[in-house]
């Protein structure tokens, strides 16, 4: 089942994709990569639908990979009396720890930790954004607030604070238990939420260490100006644009979404392009051309993911949107104006072997054309490298860790394969000849790109660029 495509896809699963022959739809239409969302659902839910993945997997014989999504903190206001209360433009409103219920006047903020951040002049956001509250006096244990844009406001609606860092972690109680839970069950990637600082990277990695990848999601406006030291503390980066769209002016979160893309490229990283991509699928069987748009727009800068949250998880259409998807990939990939804007958005390889050995890959590749690029990795990292360069040939990953393979489900042009360890290296130029030839890539008299490092099994010793033709190797 080898992708006709280079970007891939990350479907959500939910109510509408539970069952084992809905999820094997999804992947025979095209997704590579499934995430379960752990804001929604108990750990039997999550539990029986990895199993599922597991099971379609070994079935269609390719590695699928399982992206487990933390909650991360979740700010709410506290009940309001009646269940809802309108808040007047230019009215004032206070926020405080009191435990009564709120009316027109006040509401129940019980986070300390935001009191402690705030200041005079800050904005406070409620319900996705659509009231607007600004500061006028505050402590540690209040905020006397006018009302910006007012509306009614219900229960438990949500807070943001944009423009500020807040002293929290990015990790709650319930977001350890669910990693402690998604871990054991054996995710591959970890994607973080709340991220504001690179701080927040190195205390989920404490926990989780090399038993997944961890995606940082940015979707905190403060996360832009450290950006480039969490992106190369993180193996992947989510532009979490939901978030993003809440807490800045939407006119702004497309150019962020191309900062971040270069940046997590520039790096090496998987990057994935998420949130409502194609939301009008939900509850039609068609998107708008906007939405398409979107996601070719996501693909043409280079994407290595697109993702798709409650059309595959709630919607009536999930595997309709997964097919349509695939289709905008392919059609934009088939384009030579893609190829022409990836080739030149190439950021200067680093001093090391490694990155020599991968940027000479690419002109290797655009000189000779050849079917595939064999990369042999014990990690991933040569396979990431190589991904990096965005070369016009496949490349095929193969790994003696299923795990790693399942990772790598998710980088651009890579098709994973487990593969047994080469004893030597004229074995490993036949065993990839002889790969790449029985999964399609190849064919008699196709040249082969080998990338490796030497002697194998070492992390980070990419050191062998080999050329081979299918039929001259034994």
């Amino acid at each position: 089942m080898l992708r006709q495509r280079r970007s891939r896809i990350l479907a959500t699963l939910g109510p509408a994709s539970s069952s084992i022959d809905r999820i094997r739809a999804l992947a025979l239409a095209g997704a590579d990569v499934f995430r379960l969302n752990f804001s929604h659902g108990s750990h039997a839910d999550h539990a029986a639908r990895y199993e599922a993945i597991r099971a379609v997997e070994r079935e269609i014989k390719r590695p699928i990979g399982v992206l487990m999504d933390l909650q991360g903190p979740k700010l709410r206001v506290g009940a309001l009396a009646g269940g809802k209360a309108l808040l007047e433009t230019g009215a004032r409103f206070r926020l405080d720890l009191d435990s009564l219920d709120g009316d027109s006047t006040r509401a129940r903020l019980p986070h300390p930790e935001i009191f402690a951040a705030l200041h005079p002049g800050a904005e406070l956001l409620l319900d996705d954004g659509k009231l607007r509250l600004r500061v006028d006096a505050c402590g540690p244990d209040y905020a006397e607030t006018t009302v910006q844009v007012g509306g009614w406001l219900s229960d438990r609606k949500g807070v943001n604070v944009p423009g500020v860092v807040l002293p929290i972690s990015p990790l709650t109680a319930k977001d350890r238990a669910d990693l402690a839970f998604g871990l054991e069950l054996g995710v591959d990637w970890v994607a973080l939420s709340f991220v504001q600082r690179p701080e927040d990277v190195r205390e989920a990695r404490a926990l989780v260490g090399k038993r997944a990848w961890i995606m940082a999601k940015l979707e905190k406006p403060a996360a832009i100006d450290a950006l480039e030291e969490i992106v190369a503390l993180s193996d992947g980066i989510m532009v979490a644009r939901g978030d993003l769209g809440v807490e800045l002016p939407p006119q702004q979160v497309p150019v962020l979404q191309h900062r971040i893309v270069h940046a997590a490229r520039a790096a090496g990283r998987p990057v994935v392009v998420a949130t409502q991509m194609l939301e009008s699928m939900v509850a039609a069987p068609v998107p708008t051309r906007a939405e398409v748009s979107d996601v070719a727009s996501a693909i043409y800068e280079g994407a290595d993911a697109v993702m798709l949250s409650a059309e595959s998880a709630s919607g009536q259409y999930p595997v309709e949107a997964v097919t349509v998807m695939d289709d905008v990939i392919r059609e934009v990939e088939r384009d030579p104006r893609w190829r022409i804007g990836l080739d030149a958005s190439h950021t200067p390889a680093e001093a090391t072997t490694a990155d020599a050995i991968c940027c000479a890959l690419r002109r290797v590749a655009s000189m000779i054309a050849p079917a595939a690029i064999v990369a042999y990795t014990a990690s991933g990292a040569s396979c990431l490298r190589a991904s990096r360069e965005r070369p016009a040939a496949p490349i095929l990953a193969l790994t003696p860790d299923l795990g790693i393979a399942r990772r790598l489900a998710l980088a651009w042009g890579v098709h994973p394969l487990r593969f047994e360890e080469a004893a030597d290296l004229r074995q490993m130029v036949a065993d990839g000849v002889h790969a790449a030839r029985e999964h399609g890539l190849a064919k008699p008299n196709d040249d082969v790109v080998v990338v490796a490092g030497f002697p194998t099994g070492l992390t980070g010793s990419t050191n062998l660029l080999h050329v081979a033709r299918v039929g001259d190797v034994k």
